[in-house]
């Protein structure tokens, strides 16, 4: 699936998700709501992620993957909601760090006393 129909498949259950909220809240959830639901998301995350390691009980493999999803669900919405076009900033993103990963590893290449390595930094 491509990030664009991602996106809309998101966006669309945003669209209920507000339907659902004003009916039963009287309000749609602000771009905030959606940072502390991520934040939610990501601890819940952490939990599976440590049942799969073997450090707590475990949730299973289906969690793993609900988890995931609800959490780039809501890295897509918060994209949507400021305005930023995820698949340009991260290939821009992507290209920032291969630049800057090769030039550590170029600068791990040289030998002891040369390069950023061993500049006295």
């Amino acid at each position: 699936m491509e990030l664009a129909e991602m996106l809309r498949l998101a966006v669309a259950i945003h669209d209920k998700y507000d339907e659902l909220n004003l009916r039963r809240r009287g309000r749609v959830w602000a771009r905030s709501d959606y940072v502390n639901g991520f934040m939610g998301d990501v601890g819940d995350l952490a939990k599976i992620v440590m049942a799969e390691e073997g450090l707590r009980p475990g949730a299973g493999r289906a969690a793993l993957e609900h988890e995931l999803a609800d959490c780039l669900w809501s890295v897509l919405i918060l994209a949507y909601r400021y305005g930023v076009d995820l698949e340009s900033a991260f290939r821009r993103t992507m290209a920032e760090l291969d630049t800057a990963i090769t030039a550590q590893l170029d600068s791990d290449d040289q030998p002891p006393g040369q390069g950023e390595a061993g500049a006295g930094a």
